[in-house]
């Protein structure tokens, strides 16, 4: 953790719905002109997606038939608590990115599935933003969740995290409902062995919850809606949180247990504004004060 060079750090698995949190962070930067340095998790993956698949073949003909991106074997997660470490103390640190389709890699002329060169963090930043995979990881020799001095969790119920990933990718990336199927199959070791624990060690965990069926995923022809959902949004530390406030403010919403508000689905944004525009202030007037 450090005072002069924050860490926010959001940590969900794919499909999760990260990216949604992220866009509500991105409007807090802009809305209160600070200068973040994005990183993606995907850029710290150790092989890229050919180098990727020739390691999942050649693990899978060792017997192993659980492989994924939710284990440390296939991340550079000793690099990645580098670079928080780096920035934590001097603002500095080595990043690079992942290009995941034609269009991120046309700009550096690489080809789509591959990363950019390893490049040093220069311009003055008043923040780092993570998201990805592994933003609270820890074990018994890596402890990347004490380098962040904010962190979110988002962790969809299971089926709906199942139902937005097998839209996701076949609609968008084109792969079949076997082969989601199979990846989901592959990661769920890895997923309850190296993410389901981060989400003890977040500040905040966004779960949304739908209020429609949802007991088969494999079958669901639409993703449930914001109006479907609920979102139960759970403090580590409830303290200093205006539960009174957010209640008056989110119509619909409620508290379930002293640190747990519950939350209209269609909220969720104005939620997050909410909550997290007065941590990330907080965050910058400890800086500025340091």
């Amino acid at each position: 953790m450090s005072i002069k060079h924050p860490i926010i750090a959001i940590t969900g698995s794919s499909g999760a719905g990260t990216s949604t949190v992220m866009q509500s962070f991105q409007h807090i930067f802009r809305r209160e002109c600070l200068n973040a340095q994005i990183v993606e998790g995907d850029s710290f993956h150790r092989y890229d997606r050919m180098a990727m698949r020739a390691e999942m073949k050649a693990q899978e003909e060792a017997g192993n038939r659980n492989f994924s991106h939710f284990g440390p074997g296939a991340n550079l997660l000793e690099e990645l608590q580098d670079l928080f470490i780096a920035y934590g103390q001097n603002g500095t640190g080595k990043f690079r990115k992942y290009l995941h389709d034609a269009g991120e890699a046309e700009p550096f002329g690489q080809q789509p599935g591959t990363f950019t060169p390893w490049q040093e963090i220069t311009a003055t930043t008043d923040l780092m933003f993570y998201e990805g995979l592994h933003g609270a990881y820890a074990d018994d020799k890596i402890d990347i969740a004490k380098q962040v001095d904010l962190c979110v969790g988002v962790v969809p119920t299971i089926n709906l995290e199942w139902i937005q990933k097998l839209h996701r990718d076949q609609k968008m990336r084109g792969y079949s409902q076997e082969a989601v199927t199979d990846t989901i199959l592959r990661r769920m070791p890895d997923y309850v062995s190296h993410l389901c624990p981060q989400f003890s060690r977040t500040h905040v965990n966004f779960q949304r919850v739908p209020i429609v069926d949802t007991s088969n995923p494999f079958i669901a022809r639409d993703i449930p809606t914001a109006d479907e959902s609920m979102v139960v949004i759970r403090f580590a530390n409830p303290k200093g949180i205006d539960f009174q406030y957010l209640i008056n403010i989110l119509h619909g919403a409620m508290m379930t247990r002293p640190n747990t508000l519950v939350v209209p689905g269609g909220k969720m944004g104005l939620a997050m504004q909410m909550i997290f525009t007065p941590m990330v202030l907080r965050l910058m007037d400890h800086k500025r004060r340091a």
